[in-house]
């Protein structure tokens, strides 16, 4: 399998890999196979279904590494100091607000609706950023660091709300059990304890407790890579265990757990999906909010906290490479999906949600990339002294 991971660790590759799976998806379920792949979605599989294994188990271990990415951030990387994370950071969550009122402007009415709010808040890290890596040198590396950090704000901020905002009816019992775990886990780190099997086997245990608390199972992978040390010593060997960790999991999350996810929930049927759903209040809640939305909201802020002189333009930036970000923000796809997910009941809502997610997506995807295509093709025409006035 690692042989496999090196051929596909070209630029772009796991985005391409993510397409190929909706793309499989959205075929077979509009296909003759389309009895099969529901069959094959509701299969159950002891107490879970195989699309709630898919959600509920392996996007834990995508949280795992999405957590993991975030206290790396938080320590050492892009937002390890409080003047490094004004920018995105404030950014990020005009970026999340103004998507989520223009959902509520247009699909609040309903109470049933209602509830898909958060769909268009989420940015795809790994689909923004492969848009953004496929242009090149076309965009400056700064603008490629601005999106890295406001993604994972954004997903920061997407498991806070999904935590608070998505949980079930608690059952106290385990919710305490998942509180006594999660504090053997805290006693391991603050003890310099660093080896893996411990934590694993403490991870799987605050899983089930949380799946059955009531609360999403997502949530044991964000809390375990919080505890995760990021340094230790075995013997007289130091280790970097949440380095190693991260390491391992980034070829599994972005090759093998995120395209299974997406085959299992990207198959949206359209063949009951007519030019009249366009203006259902879901499909266009979400596709404006992930479209205009983000775009709005991030570009917004940018402009404002540039303007009064709160951060200065990122290097060798300018207003159009913002903007251009800005669009390729909306690309919500695996995030929003799963929010999808929990905001409605497999049905015609959550088609619709789904729907709304690929029709914005998309729509971002090649606006973004195609007006930084244009922008930046002037970039290497001009040189980086005079930059600010191309």
């Amino acid at each position: 399998m690692e042989r496999i991971f090196v051929l596909l660790r070209s630029p772009g590759s796991a985005t391409a890999v993510l397409l190929g799976a909706t793309l499989i998806a959205l075929i077979v379920a509009n296909s003759p196979l389309a009895t099969q792949y529901m069959s094959l979605v509701n299969l159950k599989l002891g107490p879970l279904t195989t699309m709630e294994w898919v959600n509920d188990a392996l996007m834990a271990i995508f949280f795992l590494f999405v957590g993991l990415e975030v206290k790396r951030e938080l320590v050492s990387g892009e937002l390890n100091t409080n003047a490094k994370r004004i920018m995105p950071g404030i950014a990020a969550l005009f970026g999340v607000l103004v998507p989520a009122i223009i959902y509520y402007l247009i699909a609040g009415f309903s109470e049933v609706y209602v509830h898909g709010w958060a769909i268009p808040t989420a940015t795809d890290i790994a689909f923004a950023i492969g848009v953004i890596t496929a242009l090149g040198s076309r965009v400056p590396n700064s603008m490629k660091v601005f999106l890295t950090a406001l993604a994972v704000i954004d997903d920061l901020i997407a498991i806070i709300v999904i935590a608070i905002f998505y949980a079930a009816n608690l059952n106290l019992f385990y919710l305490f059990a998942a509180v006594v775990v999660t504090g053997l886990l805290i006693y391991c780190n603050r003890s310099g304890y660093v080896r893996s099997l411990s934590y694993i086997i403490l991870g799987i245990i605050l899983w089930y407790c949380i799946l059955r608390s009531g609360l999403h199972a997502t949530m044991a992978g964000v809390i375990l890579a919080m505890t995760i040390p990021e340094r230790g010593k075995i013997g007289r060997k130091y280790v970097r265990p949440m380095q190693h960790w991260e390491h391992y999991l980034s070829n599994w999350v972005s090759f093998v757990i995120v395209p299974i996810f997406a085959f299992f929930n990207a198959g949206v049927s359209l063949g009951g999906f007519g030019v009249a759903d366009l203006t259902h209040p879901v499909v266009l809640g979400v596709a404006l909010g992930l479209v205009l939305g983000k775009q709005i909201g991030i570009f917004g802020a940018m402009f404002g906290m540039i303007k009064l002189g709160i951060v200065p333009m990122p290097a060798e930036a300018n207003w159009k490479f913002i903007y251009g970000t800005s669009i390729v923000c909306g690309i919500g796809f695996t995030m929003s999906i799963f929010v999808s997910v929990l905001a409605f009941d497999p049905g015609h809502a959550q088609e619709m949600a789904k729907g709304g997610v690929l029709i914005g997506s998309i729509i971002s995807a090649i606006i973004g990339y195609g007006y930084l295509r244009i922008v930046g093709a002037k970039r290497k025409e001009c040189h980086i002294g005079v930059y600010h006035n191309c």
